[in-house]
């Protein structure tokens, strides 16, 4: 039972997030998910849960969706998953847990260290970001950071950003399932219950109910600030994890 109820709550608390600031299904769900089911089963579970986050986000945040910045974005999005889809499949569970851990942190440092810096600008540095993203997103469930770093330097608008974040959360987490299928990289069998798959997903719709009517009321630092601070506590257990295993 208390499993479950940690499911539903890390999904529910995560795209009510996302909601808010445009990300966090993915800096909650993938690490606390990765510490109960290991970083395989973890970070896929997460991946689908986003799909279906980011399918019902799109549908909200459509008329701010700034479908210029997803196209500089895409391209190698893919390339990306894939790289990271055939880094899953060979590499053991302590050195994904120390991947998850150290990508959360180095780009969330990044993120938070880099804003008065850094000024980019051009398509090269979206197709970068968009790279880095769908290697993140497929070994460790957490591609927002990679992308929020680029907002920051290309002086995003939070809105546009947040509403644009959706579309590419939906073609990174496609990707990232499909790789990791096509590879070989997906969770053993029965090693997660069918139910809990559905069960993730139906936390999805009571996130955003939960996150839309405090989208108009909680100031979009705070609500990035607790992401960042709940990413920030997931990551560094999966890196202290990942690390011990490695190590020991």
């Amino acid at each position: 039972m208390t499993f479950v109820l940690l499911v539903v709550a890390t999904v529910a608390l995560g795209t009510a997030l996302q909601r808010i600031a445009g990300m966090g299904l993915g800096m909650v769900a993938a690490p606390t998910l990765s510490l109960v089911l290991g970083p395989v089963a973890g970070v896929t579970l997460s991946n689908v849960a986003a799909v279906v986050a980011a399918l019902m986000l799109m549908a909200v945040m459509w008329s701010d969706i700034d479908w210029r910045r997803f196209r500089g974005l895409a391209p190698l999005m893919v390339v990306g998953s894939v790289v990271g889809a055939l880094v899953v499949r060979t590499v053991s569970a302590s050195v994904l847990d120390v991947v998850l851990g150290a990508s959360v942190l180095l780009a969330i440092a990044g993120a938070l260290g880099l804003q008065s810096r850094l000024h980019v600008r051009g398509r090269s540095a979206a197709i970068a970001s968009g790279g880095i993203a769908g290697f993140m997103n497929t070994t460790s469930g957490v591609g927002g950071p990679a992308l929020a770093v680029y907002g920051i330097a290309s002086r995003w608008d939070q809105r546009g950003m947040a509403a644009t974040l959706q579309p590419i959360f939906l073609l990174v987490n496609l990707a990232s399932v499909v790789a990791k299928w096509a590879v070989g990289a997906t969770p053993e069998p029965g090693l997660v219950p069918w139910w809990i798959w559905v069960l993730a997903c139906a936390a999805v719709p009571l996130g955003v109910a939960i996150g839309t009517p405090l989208a108009r009321r909680v100031p979009v630092g705070r609500a990035r600030a607790l992401t960042i601070g709940i990413a920030t506590v997931g990551g560094a257990v999966a890196l202290v994890r990942g690390l011990v295993g490695v190590l020991g």
